[in-house]
């Protein structure tokens, strides 16, 4: 099965970059995904859980990245065993390129699957191939444009803290200390 597309992401080549090789936002996104560790030079282990057809299965995976260009492109290699029902084998180009205030995401996906699963046929499995891919890329774009927002939101966040009142000993004076405050100097302690 291959598979080829591109995706338009909101978020500069770097940002894009180094949340293709966080192991969490990978986890996040990959469909089925349970558990990832490792790192980009040692490579990473992973355990998927998927359903193809009436056969489910788990996967323990290996993945590593070849052909590393940091910011720019990387071969992303896969495996996964899934005891009885078989295994799985892929590969995807990568490639990111600057365009229009944002990164232009192609990708190339080649795999394949042998065993239990295998004997489902090629229309299931490509069809099942082609919406787990799918689904990988659009998570991994929303993830890393919401990224984005949270980081503008933190901003935004810390410059409104930065006009926030302190009191003499440094503590956060809320809208509600300052009422309570006013009404105790307005009309006296009532303590």
């Amino acid at each position: 099965m291959e598979l080829e597309g591109q995706r338009k992401i909101e978020n500069n080549p770097n940002c894009v970059w180094e949340a293709l090789v966080d192991p969490n936002v990978l986890q996040e996104c990959i469909p089925g995904c349970k558990s990832m560790i490792g790192d980009p030079n040692s490579g990473f282990e992973a355990v998927l859980v998927e359903k193809v057809g009436p056969v489910k299965a788990t996967f323990k995976c290996q993945i590593e990245l070849t052909d590393i260009v940091p910011g720019q492109s990387c071969t992303i290699s896969g495996q996964g065993k899934g005891g009885p029902a078989g295994f799985a084998k892929g590969e995807a180009k990568i490639v990111l390129e600057e365009f229009q205030g944002g990164t232009l995401l192609s990708y190339k996906v080649q795999a394949r699957v042998g065993g239990k699963i295998a004997q489902l046929g090629s229309r299931i499995i490509d069809g099942f191939a082609k919406k787990v891919a799918e689904e990988f890329f659009a998570n991994f774009q929303e993830s890393i444009e919401n990224r984005d927002q949270d980081s503008r939101a933190a901003i935004d966040a810390q410059e409104s803290t930065d006009n926030i009142e302190t009191s003499p000993g440094g503590k956060i004076v809320s809208w509600h200390e300052k009422a309570w405050n006013w009404v105790r100097f307005r009309f006296g302690d009532s303590k």
